[in-house]
């Protein structure tokens, strides 16, 4: 992420810090589509008729809200590192709601850590979309920073191609796999995501983001 957008996260953190709850709804809007593109990745189709992403979102900016008195960072990093967590938390709790639905051993097949751990791979995946038109992120801020704006530009993208990404990059379907998903077939489900990845390069292009 640009050092300007960077000053402005960290504006808004120390405004919140202050007191300043309007801060903190503008500074928790600005990472909406970064939480809800991977708390997306990680729901997955099996349990979004159960339960949508948007709604993971709007839990765990309650849950922020709640709680921001125990933040104790100052940098935007440090931020998205403690939002992610909550996330995490948020997920752990719904995965435990639907797996003891189903009968299953909670205790062996849910952690925080566990989750924790997804959603970093998630980040990581995110992060090297276009790994061809820049460096790998060295540090794990660097990944985030980086997934946050390239988050921001798939919102932008028509859904097929938002879909193809999350499914193929975040997810690492396979194209089989995404095919299936998504009811197309292999070779379409291919070429669409070559025109996503073009029509994102071209978007970033167009902002100088790279």
């Amino acid at each position: 992420m640009r050092s300007k957008d960077q000053s402005s996260a960290e504006a808004l953190i120390a405004e919140a810090r202050q007191g300043m709850r309007e801060s903190l709804g503008r500074l928790l809007q600005t990472y909406a589509n970064y939480i809800k593109l991977v708390a997306a990745a990680q729901v997955g189709a099996r349990l979004q008729v159960r339960v949508s992403p948007s709604d993971v979102v709007q839990e765990t900016f309650l849950q922020a809200h709640r709680t921001f008195d125990q933040f104790r960072g100052r940098t935007e990093a440090e931020f998205v590192a403690w939002l992610q967590r909550i996330l995490a938390s948020q997920l752990t709790h719904l995965y435990e709601k639907h797996l003891l639905a189903e009968k299953r051993d909670v205790r062996r097949e849910v952690s925080l850590d566990e989750v924790g751990a997804k959603l970093e791979r998630s980040t990581a995946r995110l992060a090297s979309v276009l790994a061809d038109d820049a460096p790998s992120p060295s540090s794990r801020a660097m990944q985030h920073e980086r997934a946050v704006m390239l988050a921001d530009e798939l919102a932008e993208l028509p859904p097929d191609y938002r879909q193809v990404l999350l499914l193929r990059n975040l997810e690492a379907m396979s194209f089989a796999e995404v095919a299936e998903q998504m009811q197309r077939s292999a070779g379409a489900v291919r070429m669409l995501w070559l025109r996503a990845v073009d029509k994102l390069r071209q978007q970033l292009t167009d902002k100088g983001l790279i």
